[in-house]
């Protein structure tokens, strides 16, 4: 029998002992099958409760669902009561027992709830949709923000990097999960299965984190070239038709293409602990590699020049941005701007300022793939011209693309500099780029 039959079974058996140990029918509505599932105790009877509220969760419209949320929000939040009274009694006499007095009156019984859910073998994936319907909601919601903290603080603890498996994805992994790449890839599309193929060639290399409870679903995958030298153009790495590389005869490894798969999972850090974990696999497997670089996109740069540049407080980057922008926009475009050095040299340097010194007003650097790399130690290495010239390219960053250098010696480092004092790591090259800008 497998373990979903099994578990309909148990779910059965507990529908008759619950209708029997109380002498009344099953909850119908959401709210009563909520209230229900926290009280019982019995295992047998929690799962079947789970799954009728999963079934009912499924029949819902837009409007319902966002009335279970705003329920979730108002009835399964902590007792505030419970809370004052914990908190007094620990700044009254602090202790180990007051403090987990305290702890366990903040905790919100929804939490339980979803801890509940996820007795059901799809338990896990079901909570995972539930954040997706989360986020779409949330916005312009404050009371619902909760719901989405509590529901990503649970779905964090069970997808630690203790739960997560490193797999080398191949030609001959099962289609359903190859599918699965196709339709997850976020940077450079696989328009089909002969692109898919030429990107699980030997010169090439992808990587996934599965859950052991979604044992067909990639959590994560970051695909690699091995090629020699540092890859500037991204085209040659996607060409189907390009031939197949000697992996014993590179001695880089480009990271093309990080995709997190599961909208439900946003926020939840994976990437940092994959990519460790593949330059490691690299490292043993094929000990020519030298160099463990990225070719990243730079998605927000074309608008930051086109929006914030103009009007900056830096007189520089206005005045920079000024003579850009009108040629960029003429005929001839790239082209033009490539064929003007101080232009050239220009859009380099206003480039660099938005990848290693543009700050959020919470000081955070403001493109979200550098705060990425750089927060794990990558080094800011080189900015490529006419990297990716695709409408996607030329839309995201002007064609620019970047290299991140993980540079195991240095990661450490870096990262501590970066997180602790926001000092960003760069080339020489990249500093001289950036200076004038600072």
């Amino acid at each position: 029998m497998q373990i979903t039959d099994l578990i309909n079974s148990i779910a059965d058996r507990g529908l008759e002992l619950f209708a029997f140990g109380r002498g009344r029918a099953l909850p119908e509505d959401l709210p009563g099958i909520c209230r229900a599932l926290l009280s019982e105790r019995g295992e047998a009877s929690g799962i079947a409760l789970a799954r009728e509220l999963v079934a009912l969760y499924g029949r819902l419209d837009a409007a319902g669902r966002e009335a279970f949320f705003t329920l979730l929000a108002r009835e399964f939040g902590p007792d505030h009561d419970a809370i004052a009274t914990a908190a007094r009694a620990f700044v009254a006499e602090p202790s180990a027992d007051g403090a987990l007095a305290l702890a366990e009156a903040a905790e919100p019984p929804r939490r339980e709830l979803l801890r509940r859910i996820n007795m059901l073998p799809e338990g896990t994936e079901f909570v995972i949709d539930l954040r997706a319907d989360a986020l779409d909601l949330v916005d312009g919601k404050p009371e619902l923000r909760i719901v989405d903290a509590d529901l990503k603080h649970v779905l964090t603890s069970w997808f630690s990097g203790g739960f997560l498996e490193l797999c080398r994805i191949t030609w001959e992994t099962p289609a359903i999960i190859l599918e699965k790449l196709i339709q997850y890839e976020a940077v450079h599309a696989i328009p089909g299965w002969e692109f898919l193929r030429r990107r699980l060639a030997e010169d090439r290399r992808c990587y996934a984190f599965f859950h052991p409870a979604l044992p067909n679903e990639p959590v994560i995958f970051v695909q690699v070239a091995l090629v020699r030298g540092l890859a500037g153009k991204v085209g040659p790495l996607l060409d189907p038709d390009a031939p197949v590389g000697d992996p014993a005869a590179a001695d880089t490894a480009i990271f093309y293409s990080i995709t997190n798969t599961l909208k439900g999972l946003r926020g939840i850090s994976f990437g940092s602990f994959l990519l460790k974990h593949v330059v490691a696999d690299l490292q043993q497997t094929l000990p020519n590699l030298t160099t463990f670089s990225t070719l990243s996109p730079i998605p927000g740069f074309r608008h930051w020049l086109e929006t914030v540049a103009p009007q900056h407080d830096r007189p520089a980057i206005r005045a920079a941005a000024e003579a850009l922008l009108p040629v960029l926009a003429g005929e001839g475009g790239l082209e033009a701007v490539g064929a003007d050095k101080a232009l050239k040299a220009s859009l380099f340097g206003l480039c660099a300022r938005y990848l290693g010194a543009e700050l959020r007003p919470n000081g955070r650097l403001i493109d979200p793939v550098a705060r990425f790399h750089l927060g794990n130690g990558a080094r800011l290495e080189r900015l490529n011209w006419a990297g990716d010239t695709s409408p996607k390219g030329l839309e995201q960053g002007w064609g620019l693309l970047v290299n991140y250098l993980y540079d195991p010696a240095e990661l450490e480092q870096n990262h501590e500099a970066f997180v602790n004092a926001g000092r960003v790591a760069t080339s020489r090259a990249v500093a001289r780029q950036l200076k004038p800008y600072l």
